[in-house]
């Protein structure tokens, strides 16, 4: 299959797939962090540049997350990103592919209005072998959802108690490769 993940950086979930036997490619504004084929720019260059098979989308969260809520009432510059924001995200509801999962995590109720689709499923990385809480939504179209991997305990919220720093949001975007393994291996197969 041909496989766009877009606003990726880190390159886990493209080479998930790649390591299954696809031909998968990331995309984001960011170069990759591990070789591989990635279009460094905007996703719009290259989302109607062919025809993908399936399309992973991780668009920023920012503006749209649960967590930053309180902000539009102390920041007002954020209400126009954050129509911005949800724009981006229906590119991803409304693209002509016919398997499709934009990841997120718990979005505030102006940005679900604004976008005007609920999450398929709730997934947490110590459903995947990660000894980690980190509530992550996935809006899926084509695609069953995914069934847990590797169960653990010794559940902590890391992500949530990460301190300020200049890496703060990349951290906390990255995909846990056991999340991205089982996106290749359970979606992977699908014809």
């Amino acid at each position: 299959m041909n496989i766009l993940v877009a606003c990726e950086y880190s390159g886990r979930v493209r080479d998930a797939f790649i390591k299954a036997g696809h031909d998968a490619m990331s995309c984001d504004l960011l170069p990759t962090e591990q070789p591989g084929p990635h279009y460094q720019g905007d996703v719009r260059d290259v989302l109607h540049s062919k025809k993908w098979d399936m399309i992973i989308a991780h668009p920023e969260c920012k503006y749209l997350a649960n967590s930053g809520v309180r902000h539009l009432f102390t920041d007002v510059t954020r209400w126009p990103k954050l129509f911005d924001a949800a724009e981006f995200f229906k590119l991803f509801v409304t693209v002509d592919c016919d398997k499709v999962c934009i990841e997120n995590p718990i979005q505030h109720k102006y940005a679900r209005q604004l976008i005007g689709k609920e999450y398929t499923q709730i997934i947490q990385p110590w459903q995947f072998g990660h000894g980690e809480t980190k509530a992550t939504c996935l809006w899926l179209k084509g695609l069953p959802p995914l069934e847990p991997t590797n169960i653990v305990n010794g559940r902590e919220q890391r992500i949530h108690k990460l301190p300020p720093s200049k890496d703060r949001s990349k951290i906390r975007g990255l995909t846990y490769q056991g999340i991205a393994d089982a996106m290749a291996n359970q979606w992977g197969n699908l014809q």
